[in-house]
């Protein structure tokens, strides 16, 4: 096959250009040096070259082709395009949108989140989550730069776990049920913000008793 790069390519672009030709490989061999081996052959890149651009082994290749979903989805979805759905619709048009995404290569994904699921990965582990929440925020169009920045991440990530746990499993049509429990979640999440918000508002209203104290004893301020 004649190779899918340009000429003298660097690491980073034979990375990109190999990590969905890995994952389609996993499927069959795991994120090991077999599929590696396949994805050079399929792409035409030296399999000495390919890898050098996974030094990391598995790891490097889950991060690689989770980053392309990323640039995927951020293609189909773009900032402009997401303004015009409410906050809601975002975040379930990009959750539903890396399902999509992910579904010709669901095999590959239960041995990614095998691998991410052991011990010496966790933190690994998270930090990918965290990227996913990170991305799908920016694109919804998030700019808050306090606590609620990270709480939001935290919460999306979490959501974005638990859709995918049930999405590895779902054998309904058009996998509706990960759907389904996609927007149950994402209904909770938002009573949550409404409750947080009303909560807030009420505080900021709610006189306060050390004021009033204060007052009585030095009336004149």
């Amino acid at each position: 096959m004649a190779s899918i790069l340009p000429a003298d390519p660097t690491l980073d672009e034979i990375r990109a250009a190999l990590a969905p030709l890995i994952a389609s490989s996993a499927a069959f061999d795991g994120f090991g040096q077999a599929a590696i081996a396949d994805a050079a052959t399929r792409a035409g890149v030296d399999a000495d070259v390919a890898r050098l651009a996974f030094p990391g082994g598995g790891r490097d290749m889950v991060d690689a082709w989770f980053a392309a979903i990323d640039a995927r989805m951020a293609e189909q979805w773009p900032a402009d395009k997401l303004a015009t759905l409410k906050i809601r619709q975002r975040i379930t048009t990009l959750v539903e949108t890396r399902i999509d995404l992910l579904a010709p290569d669901r095999e590959s994904l239960r041995r990614a989140l095998a691998l991410l699921a052991l011990p010496t990965n966790a933190a690994f582990a998270a930090k990918l989550g965290w990227r996913a929440a990170d991305t799908m925020w920016r694109l919804a169009g998030d700019t808050a730069t306090d606590y609620n920045h990270y709480s939001k991440r935290a919460i999306l990530a979490s959501v974005y776990a638990a859709t995918m746990a049930v999405f590895l499993n779902d054998e309904s049509e058009g996998f509706a049920d990960t759907r389904a429990f996609l927007a149950r979640r994402i209904d909770g999440v938002m009573r949550f913000e409404s409750w947080k918000h009303r909560r807030s508002a009420r505080s900021i209203e709610r006189p306060s008793l050390a004021r009033f104290i204060g007052r009585l004893r030095y009336p004149g301020r």
